[in-house]
């Protein structure tokens, strides 16, 4: 469940991503009244030469060592190259915000 703090995070970001006003782009109204909310520990990479899939779920293993895991997908989110090759560059842009406000995460 997301925290007021992370939820103010959010809006936060929203606020910087819908101001264009100056760039000559279009203004972005973000409805979020049929979003849904799903938790994600695992994500995985497919792709085909037309689509980019991305396979969340969750790792429902709480102990190590084990010979076998099961990972129940939740959603699936199909991408054209170009909508891919965005989410990479926002993901980025995200992760090295978050890693300049609370440090370096370690892989």
């Amino acid at each position: 469940m997301a925290t007021k703090e992370t939820r103010e995070e959010a809006k936060e970001i929203n606020k910087v991503v819908t101001d264009t006003a100056g760039t000559g782009q279009p203004k972005i109204t973000w409805d979020d009244s049929k979003m849904k909310t799903s938790y994600a520990n695992v994500c995985n990479v497919l792709g085909t030469r037309e689509e980019i899939m991305l396979l969340f779920g969750a790792n429902q293993a709480w102990h190590g060592g084990q010979k076998e895991v099961t990972v129940i997908l939740s959603d699936r989110i199909v991408l054209n190259p170009f909508a891919a090759k965005r989410l990479k560059l926002l993901l980025e842009q995200g992760l090295k915000e978050y890693e300049s406000r609370y440090g370096e995460l370690k892989l």
